[in-house]
């Protein structure tokens, strides 16, 4: 007697996108799509009522984001195996759902094949990445040692505040300000304020102020 196939929910606004992913999963004898949702408030309560083996969840979802959705599904069902499938790929990101909770990460540009083994791989509570996007979110953890102090002057660096602007709200003298502004530049290996920026966003160590 064959095991019983896994159960998909899938989590995508774009009607297309699911559509197609229910047409490739269910060309497997292993896969059935039991549900589908096109916001995170839908998946949870799509979660609630079909208990799916695995849930494929995109990042850039209307009003609850994937990462939030995400968060959501662990803290009510702790067994929930996620599987993020997106195209929205900052290493930060990526890390802030794995932060989440979930089990891994697929890019939609990925071949069909990568697709299947990460749906099984996370269906027996196991972790996916790929090589690379694994070394990267290492790299992403480990991070240069940025002291809090340094995290709120990228912050401000990032929206194009100059020293004195800087030094000005968090009531510290310029000559302070350049100061951790050139040991920024050193412990990220950068050559000028805004490659530090770019580089802090995409190693998570900041978030881009609204």
């Amino acid at each position: 007697m064959s095991p019983s196939p896994l159960t998909i929910l899938i989590v995508d606004d774009h009607f297309v996108v699911r559509s197609g992913l229910v047409t490739s999963l269910e060309l497997t004898v292993d896969m059935t799509v039991i549900a589908e949702a096109s916001s995170g408030e839908d998946a949870i309560t799509a979660y609630r009522r079909h208990q799916p083996s695995v849930v494929l969840m995109d990042l850039q979802l209307p009003c609850m984001s994937g990462i939030s959705a995400t968060r959501a599904l662990r803290a009510e069902s702790p067994g929930a195996c996620v599987l993020i499938f997106s195209n929205f790929s900052r290493d930060h990101e990526i890390q802030s759902a794995i932060d989440a909770g979930a089990l891994g990460y697929v890019s939609k540009s990925a071949l069909r094949d990568e697709l299947l083994t990460a749906v099984r791989t996370v269906a027996q509570g196991l972790r996916y990445l790929s090589p690379d996007l694994a070394q990267r979110l290492r790299a992403v953890r480990a991070g240069p040692n940025i002291t809090p102090r340094e995290r709120e002057i990228l912050t401000h660096i990032a929206v194009g505040h100059a020293n004195k602007e800087i030094a000005a709200a968090l009531n510290i003298s310029e000559f302070t300000v350049k100061r951790h502004v050139s040991q920024i530049l050193d412990k990220m290996s950068v050559n000028d304020r805004a490659q530090a920026a770019v580089e802090a966003i995409r190693r998570g160590l900041m978030r881009m102020p609204e």
